[in-house]
């Protein structure tokens, strides 16, 4: 089912998510379902559990190719529940983001260059990676849903922040994430 996907302002956005517990339950394959379907009914690169108003630690996210990010490499689907982070060199890049749930809107934020991330998905097999590039930049900006951040709460400098119209003209759509 495609869910309401919460838009910045609604103070759900900024509560910390709860650990699953119980793992290939009817319920969080639903959820997983859902997440999915919403996600590719907007196109999008990723989607938290938070977002959808669900306070759970559950985030998807993965494409072949995404036409909001036409530059970006493909990313593996991915169910990551309970994730860690890890960073595996404190070397930061700068880049754009945009949010399902600050939409029309692109900023740059400076994020790990490569992580490990570890979790597990919705059966409990483990999950343990190391990302880099986009699909670090990915795993981060999702994970930060489920401790209440939204990506302009990263964003240092303000001058690389606004409208996507008005930034990526040539980007047809006005909702990122």
């Amino acid at each position: 089912m495609i869910r309401e996907i919460l838009k910045m302002g609604d103070p759900r956005l900024l509560r910390i998510a709860r650990p699953v517990d119980h793992f290939d339950t009817p319920e969080l394959h639903a959820l997983v379902a859902d997440l999915f379907e919403t996600l590719e009914a907007v196109d999008g690169a990723g989607l938290a559990a938070p977002q959808i108003g669900v306070d759970l630690q559950v985030v998807i996210f993965g494409f072949g190719r995404n036409r909001r990010y036409p530059d970006a490499p493909p990313v593996p689907k991915t169910v990551l529940i309970n994730p860690e982070i890890h960073p595996v060199s404190q070397d930061m890049e700068e880049g754009w983001e945009g949010c399902l749930s600050v939409p029309g809107m692109r900023g740059a934020v400076s994020r790990f260059s490569m992580i490990r991330y570890e979790g597990v998905d919705q059966y409990g097999n483990p999950i343990d990676r190391v990302a880099e590039g986009f699909h670090a930049r990915v795993v981060q900006h999702e994970c930060d849903h489920l401790i209440g951040k939204l990506y302009p709460m990263r964003i240092t400098d303000f001058s690389k922040f606004g409208f996507t119209e008005v930034l990526f003209p040539e980007l047809e759509s006005d909702e990122d994430d």
